[in-house]
């Protein structure tokens, strides 16, 4: 492939900054035409980002002779089903994260792209960021000495649509759509992450529940897991806690200090050892997602390799159903 066609399937909130307009700021890449159930919000899409095409059917957009490309930024629930269009069609995929709502799904998807000696790509952009490859070149680097665990704190207070008389929680909390709630969401970016960093998490338990019955899924998870390396970890995320006393922190603790940082919402990394303490501060790029699109542009092209794929993104959905028991 020379010049990258991209079409995408579900054209919402997710396409906006973090990863539609990279399309066509990525050399050898455009964006010929997206898709929305809604014809009039894909036609508003089209127009306000200056794309030649617009459809409200999924099958004609990845049937699109002019489209050699599909990411697919739908709710989890529809991934494998598009997907699987999109080999049929001869066509590689780049799908949002998690990559689908089981690690069964995401198992069928692999085998789909191998079958079809067609490339999947999953929005696991961490691997690419600026940000958190600052984190593992220290890891790398060895400037804590050998690390022994790793600690995990996401606490976060309810969605407003989530509370009140008139409450009307999002697919994010309706585990037909997403496959769990909002631990699936976004602990998915977290293992996926640790496993870039520290290699295969071989054994992950926990305990997720619903406490506070604002939605259908688990609200609260408590997670422990070993990676092969024999680094532990540990983890809490709670999802209706007060805003006072929302929190995002990472801390990985070696031999020889620690670091400290954000997954979600803070640009600072710190780095805390015998020597004293040293603060990185490294924000995010417009369009976060636009590191990643550049990788996957060069494989398709023959020039590089992404570092996100679908068998390292399959591994997240494996180690979130350890820890849920699904």
């Amino acid at each position: 492939m020379d010049q990258i066609n991209w079409g995408i399937i579900g054209c919402g909130n997710v396409t906006e900054v973090k990863s539609g307009p990279a399309f066509n700021k990525v050399e050898n890449s455009h964006l010929i035409a997206v898709m929305r159930r809604d014809a009039e919000k894909a036609a508003d899409y089209a127009e306000r980002h200056g794309v030649p095409k617009w459809y409200d059917n999924a099958d004609d957009l990845i049937n699109d002779p002019d489209i050699n490309a599909i990411y697919i930024a739908t709710p989890p629930g529809s991934h494998e089903e598009y997907t699987l269009k999109a080999f049929n069609a001869g066509k590689p995929v780049y799908v949002e994260k998690p990559m689908a709502r089981n690690a069964a799904e995401c198992e069928r998807m692999n085998e789909a792209s191998k079958k079809s000696g067609l490339p999947l790509f999953v929005a696991y952009y961490r691997r690419c960021l600026p940000y958190f490859i600052k984190v593992k070149e220290l890891i790398d680097n060895n400037v804590i000495g050998d690390v022994r665990y790793i600690n995990i704190c996401l606490q976060w207070q309810p969605y407003d649509e989530e509370v009140g008389a008139n409450a009307q929680p999002r697919w994010r909390v309706d585990p037909e759509i997403s496959g769990g709630g909002h631990f699936h969401d976004l602990a998915s970016h977290q293992f996926d992450f640790l496993e870039y960093v520290f290699g295969p998490i071989k054994t992950a338990t926990g305990i997720s529940r619903n406490q506070a019955g604002l939605y259908a899924a688990d609200d609260i998870t408590v997670a422990n897991f070993e990676f092969e390396s024999g680094i532990l970890g540990n983890g809490v995320w709670c999802y209706t806690v007060d805003k006072a006393q929302r929190e995002d922190q990472a801390i990985i603790v070696g031999s020889k200090g620690r670091i400290t940082f954000s997954f979600f919402e803070k640009f600072d990394i710190i780095v805390e050892t015998e020597n004293g303490k040293e603060v990185f501060n490294i924000p995010y790029p417009q369009h976060v997602q636009q590191p990643l699109i550049e990788q996957i542009v060069k494989e398709l092209r023959g020039e590089g390799k992404s570092p996100s794929n679908g068998e390292t993104g399959a591994r997240a959905n494996q180690i979130m159903d350890w820890i849920t028991k699904k």
